[in-house]
């Protein structure tokens, strides 16, 4: 697709988030029946929701696009029924109204809590353990994809590259564990009820409003310590996130098998703050040395079955770059890529 050199407006950063690759449209050609977005009223539900819809168009298929969450926020809830994306409102922890979720025939599983966990870790535990098995129980034979994260890795040594499908899952801290426990139990729940899962193991995906870069591009702009302790990242721009994601569904299994969905690069954010830097005419202030080792994913899986993203590490940058010069709004959402101890 066309990328322009910038980005202007939220209309048009939507635009661009949702824009489906041919990749996409591809899969969507073949979908038939209704795809359920289950946790959809989280930040990155709209991207997903209306992505796959526009695919769907595109290809003139036979199916439709739904979305289940509590929304907590009317507002999203009305924002994806004005892109013709039927709602319903269900609390997923309540295994019986799940129960009462209409039929699907597949199912987009965005459910997860990470955020204020420490404090609150029953609750995490939680919610990141109990719904899989209402879900797949619920849609018994249907394939889900299955948002996971990064987080179930320990960290890498830089010159391994980052962590592939076969790496051990073996974290710190409450919210990584407590992931780990969603992905065993999607794997048991997925051979119980013979529901084929592909659990889509993402590492830092960035919109202008948020992100690993938006944080590092922040801390230049307001002349804030970059903490370097954390040495390198994996970024990807949010659509190609999301579509990758998506596509995810020709890549069900039972039982549940992983999937790397990550930037092809080792970004260090030294080198990044730098970038960013000399985009603003400002000098970077760090602090901290950089470990030996961080928390990284290796996507070699993915870019065999999906391609290379379509918005590149320097596109984001530069778009990120002009934002933030434009006084573009953030979410005030930051990533806290830099804990090394696993507690957010």
């Amino acid at each position: 697709m066309s990328l322009p050199d910038r980005i202007e407006t939220e209309e048009q950063l939507d635009d661009l988030l949702t824009r489906p690759s041919s990749g996409l449209v591809a899969l969507a050609g073949r979908l038939r029946g209704t795809v359920t977005m289950i946790g959809a009223g989280g930040k990155m539900g709209m991207t997903f929701a209306v992505r796959l819809s526009r695919a769907i168009r595109e290809a003139g298929a036979d199916a439709r696009v739904t979305a289940v969450s509590r929304f907590s926020d009317s507002s999203r809830q009305a924002e994806l029924e004005r892109h013709g994306i039927a709602t319903s409102a269900a609390d997923v922890l309540d295994g019986s109204q799940v129960d009462a979720l209409a039929d699907a025939d597949y199912v987009v599983y965005l459910v997860g809590r990470k955020f204020g966990t420490t404090g609150n870790e029953a609750l995490t535990w939680a919610t990141n353990t109990l719904p899989p098995v209402h879900v797949c129980r619920r849609y018994s034979g249907r394939p889900i994809v299955a948002l996971s994260t990064g987080s179930v890795y320990e960290l890498s040594p830089l010159a391994t590259g980052g962590a592939t499908e076969s790496c051990a899952t073996e974290p710190r801290g409450e919210y990584a564990n407590a992931a780990v426990a969603r992905e065993r139990l999607f794997q048991w729940a997925s051979q119980r009820f013979s529901t084929p899962v592909c659990l889509v193991r993402l590492f830092y995906a960035n919109d202008l409003r948020y992100g690993v870069i938006r944080d590092v591009a922040d801390a230049v702009m307001e002349g804030r310590p970059v903490d370097l302790s954390m040495g390198c990242v994996n970024v990807m721009w949010q659509g190609d996130a999301v579509d990758q994601s998506l596509r995810a569904l020709d890549y069900t299994g039972i039982p549940a098998r992983p999937i790397v969905v990550a930037g092809p690069e080792t970004v260090s954010i030294r080198v990044l703050a730098e970038r960013l830097a000399g985009l603003f005419d400002r000098e970077p202030v760090f602090v901290n040395e950089s470990a030996p080792d961080a928390l990284l994913g290796n996507a070699s899986l993915a870019a065999r079955l999906f391609g290379y993203p379509e918005v590149s590490l320097d596109r984001m940058i530069r778009w990120t770059a002009h934002w933030v010069s434009c006084g573009g709004r953030g979410l005030g959402r930051p990533t806290h890529w830099e804990v090394r101890d696993g507690r957010y």
